[in-house]
C-alpha cells in the first residue's frame, strides 16, 4: 500500500498547506526582488541624468507628474519616492558600501550567476568576510551597475528607513541582516534603530558569564545588554511588581525588545525544591536556542547576590522542568543599573548560562545615540 494512502488525512492536508506556503513564500520573494530592482534601475537612471547635468531637480518633479497623469495605474513614484530611489542606488552602489559588504560576509557566498541565498547567521562583529552577489536583469542599462544580492534580504521600505537613519555602512549592513533575521516590519525596524539595537548587540559582552558564552557561542549576537521599556511609562520610582505587571500588559512590545525568538510561558513560574516553593519572575522559551529562559526583575542596582538566586533557579529548571531534547536553561537579571566592573567580576567565574541586562525607562536622545554610534564605529574600524 502506498505511503500517501496510509497517512492520516490531516497529515495529508498539512502537506498541501506546506506546498501552498512554500510557493507563497517564493512569490513574496519574487515580488520583493522586482520592487527592489525597479527602485535600483529607476534610481540609477535618474541619478545619472542628474550627475551628468542633463536634468535639473525640476525635471524630477516633472517626471513624477508625467507618470501620475499619463499612467495613473502606476503608483509609488512621487517626487519624494523617486529621490528615495536615487538615494537607494547611490548609497548601495558606492564602493564604500561594497567594501564593507565584502569585509563581513564569507567569500563562499560570492556567485557570479543568480542563485538563492541563505540568511547569513553571522552579524558584523563576527570574524567573517562579506560578499556581494550580483543579480541579472533583462533590462539592459549599461550605465547602471548590478544590484548587490545582499539587498534582497529585506524590503524597499526597510531599506529607505535604514538609509535615512543610519549614518555608517556598518550600521546599515547590520540592520539589513537583523531585519531579515527577525522578519521586521517597518515600524518594528524603526523602533530597533531608535533603541540602538546595533550598539547593544555589538558591544563588549562583559555582562555574560563564561558558561553562557561557552554553551551558546551565538549569545552575543542574540541577547541585548540594554532594553528600552519607554512604552511602559514607568515612574522613576517603581516597584518590581509594577515593572512585572507592566511588562505582562505590554508583552508584545517587550518580546520585540528581547527578540522575536522568545516565547512567553508564564509569570511567577513555581519551582518546587524540597519542601519550599520559589517563583521565577518571568519564564520564556527561546526557539532558536531551544532553551528555557528565566528573567529575574530587579528595581535596584545589580548586586552579586542576585546571581546566586538566579543560578539556583536555573538548576531547578534544568533538573525538573527542562525536557531531554532541550538545551541548558538561560538566566537573565534585568535591572535599572549595573556597575560594569562588579558585573565583570560576578560573571568571570560563573559557569551557569547567565547574563545581566539593564532596562532604561526612556530612550537616549538621538544626538547622544549618534555620538555613541560614531565612537563605536571608530573603535570597530580601528580593530
Amino acid at each position: 500500500m502506498e505511503n500517501n494512502i496510509i497517512k492520516p488525512i490531516e497529515q495529508q492536508f498539512g502537506e498541501v498547506v506546506n506546498i501552498i506556503l512554500q510557493h507563497k513564500s517564493r512569490a513574496t520573494k519574487a515580488v520583493n526582488e522586482e520592487l527592489l530592482l525597479t527602485a535600483w534601475h529607476v534610481g540609477g537612471y535618474v541619478s545619472n541624468k542628474l550627475k551628468n547635468e542633463e536634468w535639473g531637480s525640476k525635471v524630477v518633479s516633472q517626471l513624477s507628474e508625467y507618470i501620475r497623469s499619463q499612467r495613473p495605474d502606476i503608483k509609488g513614484f512621487s517626487r519624494r519616492s523617486i529621490y528615495n530611489m536615487i538615494m537607494f542606488y547611490d548609497e548601495y552602489s558606492s564602493e564604500t558600501f561594497a567594501s564593507i559588504v565584502e569585509k563581513y560576509l564569507n567569500h563562499e557566498f560570492v556567485q557570479s550567476v543568480p542563485a538563492q541565498i541563505e540568511t547569513p547567521t553571522n552579524l558584523p562583529n563576527q570574524e567573517t568576510n562579506l560578499i556581494i552577489q550580483t543579480t541579472t536583469t533583462q533590462i539592459v542599462q549599461p550605465i547602471i551597475g548590478q544590484m548587490p544580492k545582499i539587498l534582497e534580504l529585506t524590503s524597499l521600505t526597510n531599506h529607505i528607513e535604514i538609509l535615512c537613519r543610519c549614518k555608517s555602512n556598518e550600521e546599515r549592513l547590520f540592520y539589513i541582516l537583523y531585519a531579515n533575521k527577525e522578519h521586521l516590519a517597518s515600524r518594528e525596524l524603526q523602533r530597533c534603530i531608535s533603541n540602538q539595537t546595533y550598539t547593544s548587540l555589538l558591544s563588549n559582552k562583559n555582562n555574560m558569564s563564561k558558561g553562557l558564552l561557552e554553551t551558546y557561542p551565538s549569545a552575543p549576537i542574540m541577547f541585548k545588554d540594554t532594553l528600552f521599556v519607554d512604552f511602559l511609562n514607568l515612574p522613576k520610582k517603581h516597584s518590581e511588581s509594577k515593572l512585572k505587571n507592566s511588562l505582562i500588559e505590554n508583552m508584545k512590545q517587550f518580546i520585540l525588545e528581547l527578540g522575536k525568538d522568545f516565547i512567553f510561558m508564564e509569570q511567577e513560574y513555581k519551582l518546587n525544591v524540597g519542601a519550599s516553593t520559589y517563583k521565577a519572575d518571568l519564564l520564556f522559551f527561546h526557539r532558536g536556542l531551544q532553551a528555557l529562559v528565566a528573567v529575574e526583575l530587579k528595581k535596584t542596582k545589580f548586586h552579586p547576590r542576585d546571581l546566586g538566586q538566579l543560578e539556583f533557579y536555573l538548576e531547578a529548571l534544568d533538573r525538573d522542568v527542562k525536557r531531554s531534547n532541550e538545551n541548558p536553561s538561560i538566566g537573565i537579571i534585568l535591572c535599572p543599573e549595573a556597575d560594569h566592573v562588579v558585573v565583570e567580576y560576578a560573571m568571570s567565574r560563573s559557569m551557569s548560562p547567565t547574563m545581566i541586562a539593564e532596562y532604561k525607562r526612556i530612550l537616549i536622545p538621538q544626538e547622544r545615540m549618534q555620538e555613541q554610534l560614531n565612537e563605536y564605529c571608530n573603535l570597530f574600524l580601528s580593530k
